[in-house]
């Protein structure tokens, strides 16, 4: 919660509304000072406060307490991707890390490897397209060979495996909740 400023959110959504720091004063009925040490910050709202300050300016008394977010920490460069190689297969994270409730990342499988040995499972959620290539995936007792434009979704708990036994690279991008890995 470190990210939070009441203050500057009230403020925003006065200036947002059009209300001078008076007017909204008024309409909240808190004295204009009041509402000015809110908005610099030396003064914290009670949550009565804040109940009436969101009725006048219209929003959910919850977005005063939302944490701001960094659009540039959302932000992934291609020569910024994080790397890493297990047993021969590359991943590139799409995502900025493994935190939050989704992850993706690019899986570039070489000809002649498999994921694993044998099918594997975990609790996230998974859906999967082939960008490149083509790829056998095993799904508990199937076995499904996917192309270019391919996708499949993956069950929390099933039984999987991805095997490249073709010529080529395949390279598949994939996105898992929650993240796991």
């Amino acid at each position: 919660m470190e990210n939070i400023d009441i203050g500057k959110k009230v403020e925003k959504f006065r200036k947002e509304k059009g209300y001078s720091s008076r007017e909204l004063a008024r309409i909240a009925e808190i004295t204009p000072s009041m509402l000015s040490q809110i908005e610099r910050g030396i003064a914290n709202p009670s949550i009565q406060t804040l109940k009436v300050l969101a009725k006048a300016l219209d929003v959910p008394t919850f977005s005063f307490l939302l944490e701001e977010t960094n659009t540039e920490d959302l932000v992934v460069r291609f020569n910024e991707r994080k790397h890493m190689v297990v047993e021969n297969i590359s991943y590139e994270l799409l995502s900025l890390d493994f935190t939050g409730t989704l992850a993706a990342a690019i899986m570039n499988i070489p000809p002649d490897t498999s994921s694993s040995e044998k099918l594997l499972e975990h609790k996230g959620e998974e859906v999967a397209y082939v960008l490149a290539g083509k790829i056998k995936v095993y799904l508990d007792e199937a076995e499904y060979i996917l192309e270019a434009g391919d996708s499949v979704k993956i069950p929390a708990y099933m039984k999987h495996k991805w095997e490249n036994t073709f010529d080529e690279k395949a390279v598949i991008l994939f996105s898992v909740t929650p993240p796991s890995f």
